[in-house]
């Protein structure tokens, strides 16, 4: 079966199949009563076969690409209308010269009256041409379509894989800034010889665990995620001791879903910019909770005296790589706000679930 499919998906033969089809259409919802015979059927039809394949292959190869996809309209038109009348043309002298005289003695009365109009003559007759013309064109239509289908399904496919290989070139980015500030303090606690390195070690472990096997989908449990935040900030608590304080506050559905590693980069900048040059006391408060479907994020931290007000003409990697995200994984189902004063910094997140 997988070789048959193979087979079949072979452009030649896949277009020899769809004129069988064709064909067989034609065929076998050919009335009788006009019709000695099978064989005056096939004989019939397959003129208009030879016929529609010409007009399909000559526009599409042809005709589309020289005239239409460059944009000359008028020469389209022309040369399609010139189709037109040579394939009617060819179709009108198998008939004068093989079909009527070989079945003229079945024909009705007024069809054997037809048969009898001189060649030129028919090209008189608007409504005849056009009724044919329709009838020459339509599988030219059909194969147009498919082939828009197609195009329009590899290009989704191209754009998916575009936006996978995106995501994980940012995640790339993202892993390692948070694994190089993680690693930092599990060193200076390894050189204080704290008891708490081993603690420092186990939240790690986890922490590795889920970012390098299970957060690989595009959404990931919500909850999953939230045991990350509270791994890495147990951490951070850890390294900073007294000099921050931590509310970190959940109210979540249990079958919520979100991006991985959305929301961890936020918190990673709250304490980048918010506890690490704060001489004094910091405060970070978290609050996480689902509404309708709806995700919200909030999270707040003080500014110390001596925070640096002179920006970057760029965002921080982390904070660039996370608005990337949102706009490859939430278009127009995000809205992030910010709210940067002297003494706090604010910012909240919305998400639509997928």
């Amino acid at each position: 079966m997988k070789r048959l499919k193979t087979f079949i998906k072979q452009p030649l033969i896949t277009h020899i199949l769809f004129w069988v089809c064709v064909l067989l259409y034609f065929v076998l919802s050919a009335s009788m009563n006009v019709h000695s015979s099978y064989r005056q059927v096939i004989d019939f039809n397959v003129m208009v076969v030879i016929v529609q394949i010409i007009s399909a292959y000559t526009c599409i190869y042809i005709l589309i690409p020289k005239f239409l996809n460059q944009k000359k309209i008028v020469l389209f038109i022309v040369s399609l209308i010139i189709l037109i009348l040579a394939m009617y043309a060819l179709y009108g002298l198998y008939k004068i010269y093989y079909y009527d005289p070989k079945y003229i003695e079945f024909y009705s009365e007024i069809a054997k009256k037809y048969a009898q109009v001189p060649f030129l003559k028919r090209f008189s007759n608007f409504s005849v041409i056009l009724s044919k013309a329709i009838k020459f064109l339509t599988p030219t239509v059909l194969l147009l379509m498919a082939s828009f289908y197609k195009n329009q399904q590899q290009f989704l496919k191209l754009s998916e894989q575009k936006k996978i290989a995106e995501l994980n070139a940012l995640k790339h980015q993202l892993n390692p800034h948070f694994l190089f500030n993680t690693l930092n303090n599990l060193y200076a606690l390894a050189l204080e010889k704290s008891d708490k390195t081993p603690e420092v070690i186990e939240r790690l472990s986890d922490i590795l665990d889920y970012m390098l096997y299970r957060c690989k989908d595009k959404f990931v449990v919500l909850a999953k995620e939230v045991e990350l935040l509270e791994n890495y900030l147990a951490l951070e608590k850890i390294r900073y001791g007294n000099r921050v304080a931590i509310s970190f506050k959940t109210s979540i559905d249990t079958d919520a879903r979100i991006a991985p590693l959305v929301l961890l980069t936020f918190i990673e900048n709250a304490f980048k910019h918010g506890v690490s040059q704060e001489l004094k006391k910091a405060t970070i408060n978290i609050d996480l909770s689902t509404q309708d479907k709806t995700i919200l994020f909030l999270i707040t931290n003080t500014k110390p005296n001596t925070y640096n007000e002179v920006k970057n003409k760029v965002d921080a990697l982390g904070l660039n790589n996370i608005k990337k995200q949102l706009e490859l994984l939430y278009p127009n189902t995000h809205d992030l706000q910010i709210l940067d004063t002297e003494n706090q910094y604010e910012l909240s997140l919305t998400l639509k679930q997928p």
